[in-house]
């Protein structure tokens, strides 16, 4: 993470979305904190590299998200030279859909 991503802010930020439950309180929280348009932007990213994840072409992925060609470039940067957030966010995702429900 670059180092003036390290921030005072952005850590209670981080702290505020980890003490969020459930996905009514993620609604709750980000709908007060994004706009509209940014949680679009960001939920439309992670689609992209899920997507990208699973070898769909630039075409597939524009056509199904309206991801602009730049923005699945970016993404796909992300995925191949990043930090490995969006490789571990997706492990833990499968972790939780393989666990057995009681």
């Amino acid at each position: 993470m670059s180092k003036n991503l390290r921030t005072e802010a952005v850590d209670h930020l981080f702290d505020a979305i980890l003490c969020l439950e459930n996905k009514e309180e993620c609604y709750t929280f980000f709908e007060d904190v994004c706009t509209v348009n940014e949680l679009l932007s960001l939920s439309q990213r992670f689609e992209v590299a899920k997507m990208l994840r699973d070898q769909k072409t630039y075409l597939d992925i524009a056509e199904k998200t309206g991801a602009s060609t730049a923005t699945i470039s970016r993404v796909n940067r992300s995925l191949n030279y990043g930090n490995d957030g969006y490789d571990m966010v997706f492990a833990r995702l499968e972790e939780t859909e393989e666990e057995p429900t009681e």
